[in-house]
């Protein structure tokens, strides 16, 4: 007798599913659909610097940031990466760089919600203060457009040093209208700004330049050379640094002449970078490059370092901003991960490491909102601020952009594999993290320049000693480990600048940002995270990993209580 082969005989072997296999269970939900501002270090910190009055409007910006359309955007926008077009069909130099639609939407929102130039014509105080925390919620979810908003900011102090340029452009460059495309920057209804520098035989050393300038009758310049890392070609406004006869002075560069026909802007190629992929960097060269004069000839650096000094918050502002954001995704995720029977969350060295980056996140955005509360107060007469942050900024920019790499690498780890997939969005994190701690000076020119503030500019340290000196007496740990600081900040300011110990800089700055986001969390946070960072960060034998603070279950609770999934 023959088998029937048409039916199994077997029923293991039978066609028809006997189990689902693919049934997804354990998988914390999408962090979507939630107020990137709803943060009690953010909100706190905006009404402590003087900007309670932008709360609604951030939480807006906030709802906005952390909707799923919003991130789609940010994942498109860098997985579409901009595209260089150097001619036209005809062979015609066009020099234009193309970028995806999600680029353009993210910019939309940030200008129109000032965060680029808007705060120089608001007289209201805690402008500027507004706008950091908008800043740092908007760029949280996407980091690389903030680089032409960050320059665009930082380009209105700079320029004043030509009242009749300022004049001209001023209001188009704090204005809030997005208008892309390169054409005459005064027929536009909005302009973005960028900055050029550095030169490939010279980078830092911008006094090694060797870009020309040459003045002609007119009172306009022409620029023959090269620059080697040129972010956001498409803007329409440059600052750049070129020797004319009098010294390395700087110039403003326009993309588009005011006769509409284009300026000499060769953009040779795009950098292939490691991260900050939706935002385009090249290298320009100038030749014959129409510009006009910023400041006076042989004071380029002087003019320019306004511009610097606002970006280097900015850097501040987006390392604190992407601490949270990682933290954000690794607190949501071990909420709702369960191993061996217990969420991830109840797991006591899970709990511990977590824990610990809320404590780092909160210390780093404390201090970036006391900067950014500086600037708008310096901004409006007050010397002792303006003082702070000549020393504070170095000292910010080193150790918060220092740290953020290593705090995301942190959070991702709390996924496992999940961080590791780019659909969770901590690899672009990763990537993203080390470009502030490059930007604006790497951290050893930071470490330097507080040397050179600590031998030149005694107002600086004053300033920097009265802030430590607010929360005298309120915590042991922080009353020693400034002793100790403050002694050894008096003897390096009775040197001769050429005499300070450059190979201690690094650890000098170092503790110098702990003392500083001691002394702010000791007055502003609760006691739980006060004391935990002082114990963590400032005493004697003090853990190097994330997980290590030497506190108990119940201090444990009372950080968590100031993560972002911890507000419900």
């Amino acid at each position: 007798m023959t088998a029937d082969l048409s039916e199994p005989t077997d029923p293991q072997l039978s066609s028809e599913p006997t189990a689902v296999t693919h049934r997804v269970t354990n998988q914390a939900p999408p962090l979507v659909g939630h107020d990137v501002a709803a943060d009690p270090v953010l909100l706190e910190g905006l009404h402590r610097e003087g900007a309670g009055w932008y709360e609604a409007d951030l939480h807006r910006v906030g709802l906005l940031a952390g909707s799923e359309e919003v991130q789609r955007w940010a994942d498109q926008a860098n997985r579409h990466e901009p595209e260089l077009r150097t001619h036209d069909r005809y062979g015609n130099r066009v020099d234009e760089v193309d970028f995806h639609p999600a680029y353009h939407a993210l910019m939309d929102v940030a200008v129109r919600e000032g965060l680029a130039g808007a705060p120089w014509a608001d007289e209201r105080p805690g402008a500027h203060v507004a706008r950091a925390a908008g800043f740092m919620t908007w760029s949280s979810t996407e980091a690389g457009h903030g680089c032409p908003i960050s320059m665009t900011y930082a380009v209105v102090p700079a320029l004043r040093a030509e009242p009749a340029l300022a004049a001209q452009y001023e209001p188009l460059l704090t204005g809030r209208v997005y208008d892309p495309g390169l054409r005459a920057p005064l027929g536009k209804r909005g302009l973005l700004a960028g900055m050029g520098m550095t030169e490939k035989q010279g980078g830092t050393d911008v006094r090694a330049n060797t870009t020309t300038a040459v003045e002609r009758p007119d009172g306009s310049w022409r620029l023959r050379g090269h620059k080697w890392f040129t972010s956001a070609p498409m803007n329409d406004l440059f600052l750049v640094l070129a020797q004319a006869p009098g010294g390395l002075s700087c110039f403003l560069v326009p993309r588009v002449l005011p006769d509409g026909s284009r300026n000499t802007f060769r953009i040779q190629r795009l950098k292939d970078k490691l991260g900050n992929r939706s935002n385009a960097s090249s290298e320009p060269e100038f030749d014959d490059t129409v510009a006009w004069l910023v400041g006076p000839q042989g004071q380029g650096v002087r003019t320019i370092i306004g511009m610097v000094a606002a970006t280097r918050l900015d850097c501040i502002l987006g390392s604190a901003s992407g601490t949270r954001a990682a933290l954000a995704q690794a607190d949501h995720h071990v909420r709702h991960r369960s191993v061996f029977g217990r969420r991830l969350i109840d797991q006591p060295l899970m709990r511990a490491v977590v824990a610990d980056l809320s404590v780092e996140s909160e210390a780093a955005t404390t201090l970036a909102l006391r900067l950014a509360g500086a600037t708008d107060r310096a901004q409006r007469g007050d010397v002792a601020e303006r003082a702070f942050l000549r020393l504070a900024t170095a000292v910010g920019k080193y150790w918060v952009c220092k740290r953020q790499p290593v705090a995301v690498a942190e959070a991702l780890e709390c996924l496992g594999g999940n961080g590791y997939d780019e659909a969770s969005g901590l690899p672009r994190l990763y990537r993203d993290a080390p470009l502030n701690g490059i930007w604006e000076g790497s951290g050893n020119v930071q470490a330097l320049d507080v040397l050179r503030a600590l031998s030149r500019e005694p107002e600086a340290l004053h300033a920097y000693a009265a802030e430590i000196d607010a929360a005298k007496g309120a915590d042991a740990v922080l009353d020693s480990a400034w002793a100790g600081l403050r002694e050894e900040l008096a003897a390096l300011a009775a040197l001769p600048p050429a005499e300070a110990p450059q190979g201690d800089a690094r650890r000098l700055t170092e503790r110098m940002a702990l003392v500083l986001q001691a002394s702010l969390l000791v007055r502003h946070a609760p006691a739980a995270v006060a004391d935990a960072f002082c114990v963590s960060r400032l005493a004697p034998g003090r853990g190097l990993a994330f997980g290590t603070l030497p506190v108990g279950s119940a201090g444990l609770d009372a950080l968590l209580r100031r993560t972002p999934a911890g507000l419900g």
